[in-house]
């Protein structure tokens, strides 16, 4: 199995997301969070496990210092949130070869489940994965549920099925979007088997009630979290990360 160390922290992951400026554009950022620097700085200050960039931030502002006290994570592919296609496709645009030339200890894919594209995505997945362990570094499968496939059905069964192909696949770490239950997230988990499960934050919430997300997600075998936008648009970042952290590092 692939060494998952330089991403995780005793087997636990508390990620910094930031790879929202290409799927939402600005509309998330503000004259503090628009500036990559301002996020690095979280996330050397807030000890996160792994910063998650696309190639360009990566390229321009990741610096070989930080490999060892913020890991990169670097995003193969992405798309604009522009063209209102039911069944959406996220083509690769960075090489693993490319990712690990900036830095990257990992990788990772978006995978839209239920998409009329996904034996496209699987495709390139397949290649990235078979790529990514012969250089040793792990890959992180975003397993979204999306398209026209998924209409209709079940949260708690998609989301299972979601994390079971990300075990099939041979993905090392999945990130999921929370069911809404605990029970639902624990069969998901359950059926990710030992491929390890992160949750993702999501949109910004109300704190109280995101951090009761994070403790329903530990409390239902998470692995971790891949936090964005509930950590950079915060008025206290680094608050927030230590709530998450306390969460992650004291769970049984």
């Amino acid at each position: 199995m692939i060494d998952l160390s330089k991403i995780t922290k005793d087997g636990k992951a508390l990620f910094l997301a930031y790879d929202q400026g290409m799927e939402h554009g600005p509309l998330d950022f503000d004259d503090d969070n628009a500036d990559p620097e301002y996020i690095l700085d979280i996330g050397l200050k807030g000890m996160f496990t792994g910063v998650i960039f696309q190639k360009g931030i990566a390229e321009k502002y990741y610096k070989e210092e930080y490999k060892d006290r913020l890991p990169l994570i670097i995003k193969l592919n992405g798309k604009t949130n522009l063209i209102d296609d039911p069944d959406p496709y996220s083509p690769q645009i960075c090489s693993v070869k490319e990712a690990i030339e900036i830095g990257a200890s990992a990788v990772g894919y978006t995978i839209y489940v239920g998409s009329s594209h996904e034996a496209e995505m699987f495709k390139e997945f397949a290649n990235i994965e078979q790529e990514a362990h012969a250089s040793g570094i792990p890959v992180v499968g975003w397993m979204y549920l999306k398209g026209s496939g998924v209409e209709g059905k079940d949260i708690r069964d998609l989301t299972a099925y979601a994390a079971r192909l990300g075990l099939e696949m041979g993905a090392d770490i999945i990130k999921i979007k929370h069911p809404g239950t605990d029970e639902a997230l624990r069969w998901a988990i359950e059926n990710a088997g030992k491929t390890k499960v992160v949750v993702s934050g999501g949109t910004k919430e109300n704190e109280e009630e995101f951090i009761n997300m994070v403790q329903s997600s530990m409390d239902s075998g998470a692995t971790g979290m891949a936090v964005g936008r509930n950590i950079w648009q915060a008025d206290k970042p680094l608050d927030v990360a230590e709530k998450i952290q306390k969460i992650i590092w004291t769970q049984d």
